[in-house]
């Protein structure tokens, strides 16, 4: 069997990538060695929240605007083409101080949010927190609130994307990749369990396992997998509306009706099992947040591994050495929001050898000493 383009990998970044192309008439196939969208991209939160976190302002910042741009367009898009509802929503997101150095930090970065159109930041005060949440802590001393920030179904997303890419001929299979076959400098197919697959061009977007394609490659991928575990309640009503944050923690009341609270940073290896641990350390934060959630009750819990590189960007971009072959990975806490710019950037690149989205701090050759 051959095909144009063959993509390594069934979450959001590949199916965005596999998207993208179909739509400019180039159809691929995708293999997902387990179900598609059954890792991180089928168990994040979902947050689009642009103006913030690791290298935002700074080299994230661009890709995490046209991240929420595709995702505004996507929401329009593949909900039509499907019929599936990915549930994506805008809503205010509010970012919590109880000290000090917590209002130093979050007031930092305030000129340049407020800087950014399409959002309206400002630094509030405890008063006013909790007119926005009523439920805020006594002990919070303020907060930055933004307008313009949203959240998705991660789920719903991959698969509405997934339905959508195949009635435009992209074909999806099971499998396990084992290395890449080339003439030369030149990619010619990939090496599976079973057999192979012949093309011309190989996207890798492996997630937390893309140091596998180290071997592959000859050259050192830097990625490990950073475990996430998030709880899902019964709150007490009402709904909280916009998203409450703290530090790495978050909350907020999902379409389900739960509330989605989250998350820890764990160096956990490829251990995607549920922890007592986790669970009382989310709580603890989520009280500390809203203290009428003492109440709430478990539904469920749910972990999942992020792809991050050692230096905390993204691996983005042509695999130096060997043409045809490309890589999408390491967007951790962010994976969601920035996925499909991920996968627009490769479908450029493929199509047409250029981008719009600077590159160079994502090249996936930069850990080669």
């Amino acid at each position: 069997m051959a095909s144009d383009v063959v993509i390594v990998g069934g979450g959001i970044v590949g199916m965005t990538t596999a998207y993208y192309l179909a739509r400019a008439g180039v159809p691929s196939v995708v293999i997902e060695r387990d179900a598609i969208g059954s890792h991180a991209s089928g168990f994040a939160y979902g947050g689009l929240s642009p103006l913030s976190g690791f290298g935002i302002p700074g080299p994230l910042a661009e890709i995490a605007q046209e991240g929420m741009r595709l995702h505004r367009e996507l929401a329009g898009s593949v909900g039509e083409e499907t019929g599936i509802d990915i549930d994506f929503r805008v809503r205010s997101s509010l970012a919590l101080a109880f000290t000090d150095s917590d209002a130093r930090r979050l007031q930092g970065a305030l000129s340049w949010q407020q800087r950014q159109p399409g959002y309206t930041a400002r630094w509030v005060d405890a008063s006013e927190a909790r007119r926005i949440e009523s439920r805020i802590s006594d002990e919070a001393l303020g907060a930055v609130s933004i307008e313009g920030t949203a959240d998705v179904e991660p789920y719903r997303l991959v698969l509405a994307l997934t339905r959508a890419s195949e009635r435009l001929g992209v074909t999806v299979r099971h499998g396990r990749v084992t290395g890449l076959r080339r003439d030369g400098r030149r990619v010619t197919g990939v090496l599976l369990e079973r057999g192979s697959l012949d093309c011309s061009s190989v996207v890798l977007g492996l997630g937390p396992w893309s140091g596998e394609a180290s071997a592959w490659l000859g050259v050192p991928i830097e990625v490990r997998p950073l475990k996430g575990q998030i709880l899902r309640l019964r709150a007490p009503d009402p709904p909280v509306a916009c998203s409450v944050g703290w530090g790495h923690n978050y909350a907020t009341t999902k379409p389900d009706g739960l509330l989605w609270a989250g998350t820890t940073e764990e160096e956990a290896g490829f251990d995607e099992e549920t922890t007592p641990a986790a669970r009382d350390e989310i709580g603890a934060a989520l009280v500390r947040m809203m203290p009428a959630m003492a109440d709430a009750q478990l539904v469920h819990q749910t972990a999942c591994l992020r792809p991050l590189a050692s230096d905390g960007l993204l691996l983005l971009g042509r695999v130096p050495g060997i043409d045809g072959v490309y890589m999408a990975t390491g967007g951790g806490r962010k994976g969601i929001l920035f996925g499909p710019a991920m996968g627009r950037v490769i479908a450029d690149l493929i199509l047409s050898d250029t981008t719009k989205v600077a590159l160079d701090a994502f090249a996936p050759g930069r850990f080669a000493r």
